[in-house]
């Protein structure tokens, strides 16, 4: 079945991004080959910028990068992924966002970042990139060419920053380059990976503790639905906006910073002072779901992954119900999911309204599950979904 894919690790990758680079760019020489990886959120949706805590891994499939120094102020941008394209000429005088400049806005906000910190890059760049995590799917792609662009520049020019710091300026470029009112988990995850561990993060003062993953018998399966989604001209930034108009309306009650800072207990004794209904169906799914993160990472730590499995599950019918960023296509994969034995928890990803769902599958269940999950959601929605069975891998690296 086409739409399978077991992800590994990406060997080979080195040698065919060099080949294309030395094709699209004339020579090889002198250039370099990284990797960063994409993430999925295992739980913890929509907290990031709550307050709350997350909970995502890094993932062995992402972006690669062939990266050359020029010795001009010149930028050229080429995808494996939209060939189409062509090489995307841009330099170091021209660093603003624009509709014609697409897919290189994410390095170019990065490089513009660097310098808004004080760190202009001396020279310009030739730069490849081929990534295997599917356009639009919710898995970050755009976060990890925003952290490979970092972690390039960083070796390439000596910049004195750590991998967090890559991911805070990720998050600046996303913000404030393109205008995409993100958290910092994707940029986290992905700066920050450890293979075979989770992140156990509290967005609200960035404290971080790893944990191990041991699915003992059991897999990741994401499932991609296939539904092109951005987070720019999606609802994500009215999903914020009402949060945090929520919580001015609460701090008139209680004193808090974040909603994160609540459990449940205390916003059901506050949220009478949200006057809209809605805004409190959007505060209430931000404080429980941040609730069942703790918990679900305690369970995982007591090595309790029915538990873990069913906290995932409360996830999504939060997201569906209160916070409202599924759709069709989401539910309709969750909900299939939850009638196959052997699923012990299934949830929507990222922001929502398309993009993909995280399984936890027992081993002897895979097959069935893509076989019965996928023909469902074919016959529901008129078009396939993609699934990939992942490993959870480290954070980005140069490939020597």
């Amino acid at each position: 079945m086409d739409s399978i894919r077991r992800c590994g690790n990406g060997e080979g990758m080195k040698d065919i991004v060099l080949r294309k680079f030395a094709e699209v760019f004339g020579d090889a020489g002198g250039t370099e080959v990284y990797f960063a990886p994409g993430r999925v959120n295992l739980i913890g949706e929509h907290t990031d910028y709550n307050g709350g805590h997350v909970f995502p891994c890094a993932l062995t499939i992402g972006t690669y990068g062939a990266a050359r120094k020029r010795t001009d102020d010149k930028l050229r941008f080429y995808s494996m992924n939209f060939d189409h394209l062509g090489i995307i000429e841009s330099s170091l005088d021209d660093l603003t966002a624009s509709q014609e400049a697409g897919w290189t806005n994410y390095p170019k906000g990065v490089i513009w970042a660097f310098g808004e910190k004080g760190m202009k890059a001396p020279c310009g760049m030739d730069l490849l990139l081929s990534g295997n995590i599917p356009n639009g799917s919710g898995l970050s792609s755009s976060a990890s060419v925003e952290v490979l662009t970092g972690f390039i520049l960083r070796d390439f020019f000596g910049f004195d920053v750590t991998n967090q710091d890559l991911a805070l300026i990720g998050q600046y470029a996303e913000n404030n380059f393109n205008k995409v009112n993100c958290g910092i988990m994707d940029q986290f995850a992905i700066a920050m990976g450890k293979e075979n561990h989770a992140i156990f993060l509290d967005t609200a003062d960035l404290s971080y503790e790893y944990a191990p993953i041991a699915l003992k018998g059991a897999k990741i399966v994401i499932a991609c639905s296939n539904k092109k989604r951005g987070l720019g001209d999606s609802k994500y930034n009215e999903r914020r906006s009402e949060c945090e108009t929520a919580l001015q309306e609460l701090r008139q009650a209680a004193d808090i910073r974040s909603l994160g800072e609540l459990d449940e207990e205390t916003f059901e004794k506050y949220k009478g002072s949200i006057s809209d209904e809605v805004r409190k169906r959007r505060a209430k799914h931000a404080v429980y779901e941040n609730q069942r993160t703790i918990r679900a990472v305690a369970a995982l730590k007591a090595n309790d992954i029915r538990r873990f499995g069913e906290l995932m599950n409360e996830s999504h019918i939060s997201l569906r119900d209160d916070y409202e960023v599924t759709g069709i296509e989401l539910d309709t994969l969750v909900e299939e999911a939850w009638k196959i034995d052997g699923v012990i928890g299934s949830r929507m990803t990222g922001a929502g309204f398309g993009g993909c769902t995280v399984s936890i599958v027992k081993d002897e269940a895979i097959d069935t599950f893509i076989a019965q999950v996928g023909k469902a959601y074919q016959d529901k929605i008129g078009y396939a979904a993609d699934f990939y069975v992942v490993e959870i891998g480290g954070g980005p690296k140069k490939i020597s």
